[in-house]
Parts: structure tokens; sequence; C-alpha cells
């Protein structure tokens, strides 16, 4: 393999771009330093790295060519291998790159292969992948037609080419243009016969702070010349060469890559810059077609057509909201019931169509997802005091009576809290006024050193939301040097985002003493990390453990005391929360102490709390009579003598757990008796059905006692019915804004193992479910805790989010109807008699994964097993003709897995762990 590194002036970076070629695994390859005479010292280093290596060589333009393509072409002409790649001098290869590329490109014996990029972002040494939805498998490609979004692959330091077909289909880099990887990239695209696709990264894009690059002049006008030169380029090389079918896919890429970079810069750029603007780049966008404009995003649209003709002030306003869903513009209009964008209906058929916002469904929005705007109009600074003007735009009308505003700033941990008096200024139009001070922003203990931007949250009936708060970008700079309490002095510099959205920006430094605690340089990284291996000793795991070791040898602990804990601390939930309530109800001598794990909100004010995983959660655990917990506590505890351990677990069991688990049954044998040793800790496990005691208690390998009740939790599903359940679920419904005449659909899929934390649970396209259920059905989503999600604002009419509840039970109870897929929670429902619907799209590639099920869902499901969103909302709009097709199913169903529920499991469980025995 060849790998030509192109550099110009770059002599301190070019030595790590040339170790990382010459580190590879593959060792038999050439690095062609390809120099675009430069007029610094590289030179001179690269022909030392020439001499270190014979593997190096050096090749020296004449003159300087002022872009990438004449050293890189240079590098084409000399290059001996029959395969060849490139790097920038600022870049690296990582270290399997080549072998790993190589072994495919003679595997598949295609033109060339592709594999992802991680850019690596300098300034805070944190990483992105380069469009990673192409690298999610390992393909071969015949030909762009059969796969055309790999246009968007328009770099060409990420692949290997065959040489031969380079030099066979004279490809060369245009020169004297800028984004000459565009056309380079197209063309290979275009005639190759076949690429692979590798889905693992193989190249490192290193992007400086302050890099002065072609990609980061987006602000000369030359260099929007360029993009659109390069772009008429490829579309006359597709004519010219019969791929003019291609020229579609081409636009496409060039609006939702090219242009909407731009696009994105230009809340940034004043007036005149626009203006010019326009005139470079209209004449191409009238060359686009229709059709690939309708395939764009409504705000893309919006902003396209405002600069084509030239409302380039509001295009200003409308540029914002690409990429944020929530921001809502600042007015909008309905006409003959069509909502447009703007304050005025629009006059002609092409406006009509491409301001047409209708699908955002404004007027049908709640306050938790739909969208709202706040911008600063004033700025002004008065000592270590910031004070603020700011405007609000409420076009869906999501602020009514009751609404509570404030703007929030933290520094650390706990955010300064200003309330803000929203008065009306117009319709859908507020004007409030905050005072910042400074002084008053917690810092925590030793102050910070950090960038933070204040929001403005609303808040109504428990609904709540934060956003952003946009400035002025050529509004001025503010500093300011504060004296915190026992923190010393700090400065502070308060300006506008000059990127994104274009929020404000604050950033602390700290100063004199405190500066010490941000070391810079090797040797200060080596004393820091010095640092952190004793701090790991006295306050990590090491140091809990012997802390909690010492409090547990102690003669007595407190009489009484029983430690709570539900979801991993996650919140005040789960059946721990339903027996802590009925030893309320007893008024028993016992002491509670809850952990918590984040947020503390589901918490009763009364209740004592202590941060899972701290010294005082260790202490207490150590102290502490009683343990009850729904998922087992941290291994790093061992049970003291005298301690009695109440495990309610937190479901039944449909996949496979415990030593039933292939990862576990062939871990190590350290491993497993960590593992038996936790399991062992449990003096009493609650059950709910006597198929929970076939497959979860041998599985787990369990010795405790069984106390057959059911599940406390399920004690308020069973009675649904009873007032007190009844008037949970409708707090719920009037929570959500779900209203009166809307029937609720929970949807609460459960995580997929190897794709957590991804959203790829949700399964259903509720977009395309929307206007098949939207006129009786509100959907409320509520994901695993081990999967995210997050509602786009055009469906929220339709849906809810149910994850601020950190009890299940409360939208469950608000429910009329559940959809799952292999969610443990159907067994909880059944005990409402509620119908239950399964979307099983994925069915055979779950119970073939690694973990597998205990059932075939085909023979136990309470419901239908759904597979397309036209069958989805068949079975919801007709629930009743449903539950009866599946009553005998549902019956035989419960029987298996709701035996032991009859709705007073709390006390059962109380009566059989707590009142059985003493409280000392």
């Amino acid at each position: 393999m060849s790998v030509v590194i192109i550099v110009y002036n770059d002599e301190e970076r070019l030595p790590r771009a040339v170790r990382s070629v010459l580190d590879q695994t593959l060792n038999n390859l050439e690095v062609i330093i390809a120099d675009d005479c430069s007029t610094d010292g590289t030179e001179r280093v690269a022909r030392s790295l020439e001499a270190s290596d014979p593997r190096v060589r050096y090749v020296r333009l004449e003159q300087n060519s002022g872009g990438c393509s004449a050293p890189r072409n240079r590098g084409i002409a000399v290059a001996r291998a029959p395969h060849i790649m490139f790097l920038d001098s600022d870049d690296e290869l990582p270290r399997h790159a080549c072998k790993s590329l190589l072994l495919v490109a003679e595997e598949t014996g295609v033109d060339f292969v592709t594999g992802e990029v991680t850019r690596l972002f300098e300034e805070s040494n944190t990483t992105g992948l380069w469009y990673p939805h192409l690298f999610t498998e390992k393909r071969v490609v015949n030909g762009i037609a059969e796969a055309p979004e790999y246009f968007f692959d328009h770099l060409s330091t990420n692949k290997l080419y065959r040489t031969a077909f380079i030099r066979d289909n004279a490809l060369t880099f245009p020169e004297g243009i800028h984004y000459e990887d565009q056309l380079f990239s197209a063309q290979a695209f275009s005639l190759a016969e076949s690429f692979a696709v590798v889905p693992w990264s193989v190249y490192t894009w290193r992007l400086a702070p302050e890099s002065v690059s072609i990609s980061s002049s987006r602000h000369k006008i030359q260099n929007v010349a360029d993009r659109i030169g390069v772009a008429r380029l490829i579309d006359t090389w597709f004519e010219e060469n019969g791929r003019g079918e291609l020229r579609a896919e081409k636009d496409y890429k060039f609006l939702r890559h090219d242009f909407r970079l731009y696009l994105g810069d230009l809340p940034f750029r004043d007036l005149e810059w626009v203006a010019e603007f326009a005139d470079v780049v209209n004449p191409y966008l009238d060359e686009i077609s229709d059709e690939t404009y309708a395939r764009l995003s409504r705000e893309e649209r919006i902003c396209i057509h405002l600069l084509r003709t030239g409302r380039l002030e509001e295009l200003h306003v409308a540029a914002r909201q690409l990429g944020r869903p929530q921001l809502a513009p600042r007015f909008v209009t309905d006409e003959d019931g069509v909502t447009y964008w703007g304050a005025v209906a629009p006059a002609d058929e092409a406006s009509r169509r491409e301001l047409d916002i209708s699908e955002w469904y404004m007027r049908e929005q709640v306050l938790a997802t739909g969208r709202i705007r706040h911008e600063l109009t004033s700025v002004s600074m008065r000592g270590p005091v910031l004070h603020l003007e700011i405007h609000t735009y409420d076009p869906a009308g999501l602020i009514t009576e009751g609404t509570k505003a404030s703007v929030k700033l933290a520094a650390h941990k706990t955010p300064l809290t200003v309330p803000l008096d929203l008065r009306p200024q117009g319709e859908g139009q507020y004007v409030s006024k905050a005072a910042l001070d400074f002084r008053k922003v917690p810092v925590g203990k030793v102050g910070v050193a950090t960038r933070r931007h204040p929001v403005v949250a609303l808040e109504r009936d428990g609904a709540r939301r934060t956003d952003i708060l946009l400035a002025k970008h050529d509004q001025p700079d503010f500093r300011a040097t504060v004296t915190y309490h026992r923190f010393g002095i700090h400065h502070l510099r308060i300006k506008a985002e000059q990127k994104g959205a274009g929020r404000l920006e604050v950033t602390w430094q700290r100063s004199g003493v405190l500066k010490s605690l941000e070391p810079l340089g090797p040797y200060a990284r080596k004393a820091k990390g010095k640092v952190g291996k004793v701090r790991k000793i006295l306050v990590g795991n090491e140091g809990k453990a012997s802390a909690y070791d010492a409090v547990a040898k102690l003669p007595r602990r407190k009489r009484g005391l029983a430690v709570f804990e539900a979801m991993e601390g996650r919140g005040y939930a789960d059946s721990p929360r339903y027996i802590y309530e009925e030893l309320k109800r007893r008024n028993l001598p016992i002491d509670v102490v809850w952990s918590y794990s984040g947020d503390r909100s589901s918490f009763p004010e009364d209740v004592t709390l202590v941060k899972r995983g701290s010294f005082a959660y260790g202490r207490a655990l150590a102290r502490a009579t009683y343990w009850v917990d729904s998922h087992n506590l941290p291994y790093l505890y061992p049970k003291p003598k005298g301690t009695r351990y109440l495990q309610t677990w937190h479901g039944q069991t449909f996949k496979a757990m415990g030593f039933d688990v292939p990862s576990l049954r062939s871990a190590s044998e350290i491993e497993k008796g960590r593992f038996r040793a936790a399991v062992g800790r449990w003096d009493a496990l609650v059950c709910p059905s006597a198929e929970f005691e076939r497959t979860f208690v041998p599985a787990f390998e369990v010795s405790a006692d069984l106390i057959r009740s059911g599940y406390p939790r399920n004690d308020v599903l069973v009675r649904w019915a009873e007032p007190e359940q009844q008037a949970r679920a409708a707090a719920v419904r009037e929570a959500l804004d779900i209203p009166a005449d809307k029937k609720v659909l929970l949807y609460a899929p459960t995580f997929r193992d190897a794709a957590r934390r991804t959203g790829q649970s949700v399964r259903v396209d509720l977009e395309a479910l929307a206007p098949l259920l939207s006129d009786q059905w509100i959907v409320v989503v509520r994901t695993h805790p081990y999967d995210r999600f997050k509602i786009a604002p055009e469906l929220g009419h339709f849906l809810r989010d149910g994850s601020s509840y950190a009890d299940i039970n409360d939208v469950m109870l608000a429910s009329d109807a559940v959809l799952t897929d292999y969610s443990s929670l159907m067994f909880d429902y059944a005990n409402t008699g509620r119908p239950i619907l399964l979307y099983t799209d994925d069915y055979e590639v779950y119970k073939g994964g690694d973990r597998g099920t205990y059932y075939d869902l085909e023979e136990i499901a309470p419901g239908p097993m759904l597979t397309t969103t036209e069958d989805l909302a068949a079975a919801v709009r007709d629930l009743e003709g449903t539950r009866q097709r599946h009553a005998e199913r549902y019956a035989r169903f419960q029987e298996m897995f709701c035996s032991y529920e009859t709705g007073h499991a709390s006390k059962m469980v109380v009566d059989a762990f707590f009142e059985g025995g003493t409280h000392d």
C-alpha cells in the first residue's frame, strides 16, 4: 500500500502523521510525503523522516499550488503499490486502518473500500463520527446507483483505492479550486463497478480549535463560490459521461450537506453578507428540481424559499430553527385551515407550498414538547450583575394562566434561578426582565473553570421545560471579576455564541491560588495522575469498601434502621415504595432511609435521602437492620451479620436471566462467585407467580425464603377501580395535557441489549401512526431507563413523554391499553384486565439473540403480535374486537403470571418480613 501524506508548512504535525502510518499493523507499505513547496522547516523534517525509515519517500512541488490537489496528484504519479490511500499532515490513521482496509480490498476485489471517520475535536478532546448511518455494517455495493446515499461520503481520505482503478480512469484531483475531494469522490463512486463499506474507523480527522482551513472559512464569499464551482464541475462530468441520472441524488447531497452548512451560519452574518451570498447561490439553486427540494425538511425549505425570494431579514430568524425542533418561528398565520410560517399569509402558490407548516400542528401542542422562542433584545452589565431583557414568542399558545417562568444559570450543580414576570406584548408575545447576579451562582467547593448557557424554564401543573436563550450575534462582550466566598477570584466573560443556535454564553476562569487547580503540561498531568490514584484509594471503591467494613464490624447498629432502594436509586417507585407506605400506615418503629442516584423530585418531602454510592450510603447500609431493594445492591457491600435483606426484584422473566444468560454461564469463576455472593445476601425474595419460581429462582440459584404474595407494586393495578387509583390516573392525564375526549395508549418497549441508549427500542413508526389514530388517541411513550427517546415537536399533538414519572404505575393507571414488545411490564399490566398489544417486528432477531427467552411469545401472548403500522392502527381502532378475540389467551396469561396477585401483597410482605421478627 502507498499512503500519500500531503503537507504545506506543517513541520510540527507532520512527524505525528508519518508515525501513524509507520506504526501500522501492516508493515509492507510506503509513505509518500508530497510537499506543496513549504517555506518553513517542513522539508528538513521530511528529509529527516525519509532518512530514518526506508519506507518513507519525499517529493516536493516546484511551486506552491495553494491547494490539496497538486500534491495528491504528484503522489498518485509516483506511487508504486497496487493500492493507495491519502492522509493530511494534521491528521492520523488508526493503528489497524491499513491492514483492515487491505484485507477487505483483497477479499472483495472492489475498486475501493471506504470506512468511518473519527472527528477529534482537540479543544474538548471529544470525538464524533462522520455520517455514522452510512457505516453500520460491512457490505459490498454494486455501483453508486444501488446506494446513492454514499454521495454524502465525499472525503477522499477515508478510502483505500486500487491504484490501477485510479490510473486506468485517469482520475485526478482538480487543481485551482477548493473542495477537490467532492469531484474526485463523485467520479470514483460513479466509475466504480463495486465498492466496499466497513463499519470501523479508518481515519482520524483532527479539528484544532483555531485551525484556519478551507472547511472553516465559510465566512468568505469565495469559499461559497468554490462550493458552487465544484458542484457545477460534477454536473458537467455527469452529462459528459452519460451519468445524468445521478444529478438529482448529487443535488440532494449538495442541499443537505454543502449548502446546509452555510444556512446554519447565516444567523451570524450581517444582511450585506447574506445578500452577496444570495447573489452567488441563487442561480444554482434555481437549477435544482422541485422534486429534490420536496425531500428536505420543512425548516430547510422555508429557509431556501426566503433566500430565493429575497426575504433576508426573515431568513435570519428562520435559520436559527435548523436542527432545533423546539424553537418556534416568531409568528405564524392561519388561513383557510392552513398554518403558514410568518406574520402574513402567503400571496402566491409557491410561497403557500413552501411556507405551509400545518404538519407541525402548532395549535395542538402541549407545554412539554411544543415550539417556543426566547430572544435577548437588550443586555447590559453593571458590576457583577447582568441585566437581560427577553422577548418570548409563543405562536403555539403554550403559555397560559398559571405558567411560571424563570431564568436558570448553573456553573457547578445547583443553578441560580431568577423568576421572570411574563408581560404580554401582543398576541403570542411576552416581554420580561431578569438580573443575574454572578455572586449568587453556586460554584462548588473550589470554584469552576467552565462554559455555560442560561436557559429559560417554564412550568405549569407538573409539566416543565427548559429552552435556550438566543443572543444577537453582534451583541457586545462583557467581562467581570467576581470574588466568591472562600473560593477566590474568578474572571467571567459573557458573550454571544458564534455558532449553533447563538446562545448567550458565560465563561468562568479561576485566578490566583485556584488557578493551580488547572494543571497544564505533561509534568502537571503526571502529577495529576498520581493525585488521581491516591484519590481513588481514598474516596473510590477501595476507600468506600474499607469505610463500610469498619462500620459494619462495630458491635451495634442503629435500632430499626432500614435502607430502601428502587431501580438502582432512580426514584420513589417499584415494590419498595408500596412496602414503605404500608410500614408508614402501621407506624412501625422503623426509620427508613431511601437511596437516590440522580433526580430526587419523585421522593416525598418527608423522606430521608442518601446518595447512592456515597460514604453516607455505605454507612447507612452498614448500620441498618433491614435492606429492601428491587434490583441488587452493589456487590461492594457484603451483608453485615444481623442484617436482613428483602429482595423484591423488578419484574417477571421473559428473557433469560442469571446463570441462564450465556455470558454469565461462561464467565470466569471469580465473576460467577461475585454474582453468587451478591444473591446469597438475600434473606427473602418476593414472588409474583409460580412461573417466576420456575424460571427466575433456579436461574439465580436463590436460596432465600420465598414470599408468595405477588408484587406490592401491583396492588394498585389489581385495585385500579378504587377512588384513590382513579384520582391518581386523573392527575396524570391532567399533567400530560390529555384532552378529556382522547383515550390513552401507553407505549412501553423494552431495551435491546446491544443497542442501549440509542432509541432503537422504539420500533413503531409513530409519525406514520399519528394520522391513523390521533383523532381519538394519545400515545404516552415510556422507554426503558436503559434507552432514550425524545418526542419531535411535530408529533406533540399525538405523543406524550411518560419518562418523568419515576413510578410507571402512574402512567399504567392513566392508560386504556398498553403497547409493548417483550417487556416484563406486560405481566404487571395483565392485572388491570385492560388490552395488551405487542409490536414484535423484530421477534425472530430478539428470540435468537445471545440471551434467549424462556417462552415462545406466539404461544403465551395475551394480545395480537403486530408487525406493521397499519395492523397496529386497525387493532387499536377496533380495541373491543381485539379484546374479545384474545380473551381466552388473556385469561390463560393471567393464570400463568398473575397467580399470586391479590391486591394485598404489601400487607403480606410486611407481615412476613417485618412483623415476623424484631426491629432491633
